[in-house]
């Protein structure tokens, strides 16, 4: 039709309207591009000519003339900065020079005359880096040498510079630290050896000279521990010697300023620990018991569960099924019911439409008859009314008959409906039985019976008392009073016969022997000991360290140092990290764990 074929037109005509927009929008665009950088190029406006042709391409980027052009502006912006790096050259401004030359070179990297004037720069730089270095003048040499491998990474000299700033700055910071040692401060020597190591591994002799000084801080700071003789009251030489001097060290930890020791200078800070032992009490008891084994006594026949459980099944569908069938009785009783009548009502329709069709035919009968005798040809007769073939005196049968009709098909439906569920259930119901009769009445299950048996447990207790008194070396005239523990080992173990009717294994009291109890309980003594002098060691560096927290609001500062590397020492173990970073930042340390010696 007309209407189908100007559509496609119509919409085929506006989307070459809209490509060729497109394309003469796109062709004004790099147009206007490509004017505007030749008018900029020939005013000699650079950038804002390489921008312009830049444009161009981004609309066209195969335009080889664009192409052409654009290189042409770079080569001429490259001259200019050229004759630019010059003139500051000339004036002595290296650094100037070099930034103007690598911008000539990024416009232009066929430039020989800038890379030349590059090359004599960089070296020009080096040169003044090098006497910068003859001079101690650190900082500014350093700068230099920087300066000059962010342009040519591979410089030889400038890398040679390097390492000499890098040696010269561990040299100064060694001598550094030789006078800080000197004059007493250990602290401060400490971070001045671990930054030369820093600064240069292998330059001088920093790392040597920072564990010795490490280890003088880790004596000045050490929690001391005077451990006297153990008195022996039990007389019990093998758990006495599980309490001496050095199984008391072994079991503190070695990364901490911990000595135990046999006397003590004045005014040192530490405990003096003085230990007796009371007893050493073994204990060996036995427990008489009793356990059971269950064993395999024989089989039984039993009522085959699997069989109660489908026997139930085919019960609960059986009454299901009786119940549907009940439904499907009542749904084909109400069915020939309502067939019934139905048929009634179709056979009064019927009768009626009969009267009405006699009437009719008596009336049109009686119509011909008047209009041959009408006195005036073409005269309608009152006897042809046509009210008399209305079909009007059934309408109510005709609507009985209807809703009837429909009630009859719903019932019927519902019938159907019923005797699909019937079927279906009657299917369940086999199902069921068949799964029933299956599924044998009785089925042997095992019997297990129990067999009593007599145990003996076997107990083994070493007991040893402990009485210590922990003084601290700063208050030793104050009075302690001694705290007595009780430590106790135990081991245990059970035997009874064997029994091979019953499947029972003869198993045999293996109890540990004495001795190896006693050095146990030695070792559990000992260890709760330690534990108790870390205690005292905590308090006693939990105080250095909210001292050196209480500094780092001015963490360079040299009695602040020395506060807090002596708290670092004395928390090793876990050094806190708001007293560690400041100070490694105030010192320009990298690794400020190293002055732990991690």
């Amino acid at each position: 039709s007309p209407p189908s074929t100007s559509t496609p037109s119509r919409r085929w005509l506006g989307a070459l309207a809209l490509a060729t927009l497109l394309a003469l929008t796109g062709c004004s665009a790099f147009s206007r591009a490509v004017k505007e950088g030749d008018t900029a190029s020939q005013q000699q406006k650079w950038a804002e000519a390489e921008a312009a042709y830049l444009r161009a391409l981004a609309a066209d980027p195969e335009a080889s003339e664009v192409k052409v052009k654009l290189t042409k502006v770079r080569q001429a912006w490259s001259e200019v900065v050229l004759e630019e790096a010059r003139g500051v050259h000339a004036n002595g401004d290296l650094d100037g020079a070099m930034k103007r030359l690598v911008r000539a070179l990024e416009l232009n990297a066929e430039n020989a005359p800038a890379r030349e004037l590059l090359n004599q720069t960089l070296d020009a730089r080096v040169a003044v880096g090098q006497a910068a270095l003859k001079e101690e003048r650190l900082k500014e040499a350093r700068t230099e040498f920087d300066a000059v491998l962010s342009v040519a990474p591979d410089h030889a000299a400038a890398k040679r510079g390097v390492d000499g700033v890098q040696v010269a700055w561990a040299k100064r910071w060694f001598g550094t630290g030789e006078s800080l040692e000197k004059a007493g401060k250990l602290g401060n020597a400490l971070v001045a050896y671990v930054r030369a190591d820093q600064e240069r591994v292998g330059a001088t002799a920093a790392r040597e000279r920072a564990e010795a000084v490490r280890q003088k801080l880790r004596d000045e700071v050490a929690f001391l521990v005077v451990a006297t003789p153990v008195e022996d009251r039990a007389g019990a030489p093998d758990v006495i010697q599980r309490l001496g001097a050095g199984r008391l060290a072994a079991m503190l930890p070695t990364q901490l300023p911990l000595r135990v020791v046999t006397d003590a200078p004045e005014g040192r800070e530490g405990v003096r620990l003085d230990l007796a032992l009371e007893r050493v009490l073994p204990l060996k008891t036995t427990e008489d018991s009793q356990r059971t084994q269950r064993y395999l006594a024989g089989n039984r026949s039993v009522p085959n569960p699997r069989r109660g459980g489908f026997e139930g099944k085919l019960l609960q569908a059986e009454r299901a099924l009786e119940e549907v069938e009940r439904k499907q009785a009542a749904a084909l009783r109400e069915y020939l019911r309502m067939q019934g009548e139905l048929g009634m009502v179709r056979a009064a329709a019927e009768r009626c439409r009969e009267r009405e069709r006699r009437e009719c035919r008596e009336a049109l009968q009686e119509c011909g008859e008047a209009a041959r005798d009408a006195e005036k040809p073409g005269q309608l007769p009152g006897e042809c009314n046509p009210a008399r073939c209305s079909n009007k005196d059934c309408a109510a049968e005709e609507l009985l008959l209807l809703q009837r009709m429909a009630a009859v098909n719903d019932k019927e439906k519902a019938l159907e409906a019923a005797l699909d569920k019937s079927e279906a259930q009657r299917i369940e119901v086999q199902r069921n039985r068949d799964s029933t009769f299956r599924e044998p009445v009785t089925v042997e299950e095992p019997m297990y019976s129990d067999f009593v048996y007599d145990v003996q447990l076997h107990r083994l207790t070493v007991t040893a008392s402990v009485t210590a008194v922990m003084r601290d070396l700063l208050k030793e005239q104050a009075v302690v009073a001694p705290v007595t523990q009780d430590y106790a080992v135990a081991h245990e173990d059970v035997a009874h016969k064997g029994y091979d009717r019953y499947g029972v294994l003869a198993d045999p009291v293996q109890l540990r022997n004495e001795l190896e109890l006693r050095v146990e309980v030695g070792d559990k003594a000992v260890s709760d000991l330690a534990r108790r002098v870390k205690e005292r060691f905590d308090v006693y560096r939990g105080k250095r360290v909210e001292d050196a927290r209480r500094g780092m609001v001015r963490p360079g500062a040299e009695d602040v140092v020395e506060t807090s590397v002596r708290a670092l020492l004395l928390t090793a173990d876990a050094p806190p990290q708001d007293i560690l970073q400041p100070l490694g930042r105030a010192r320009g340390l990298n690794r400020p764990e190293a002055l732990l010696g991690l």
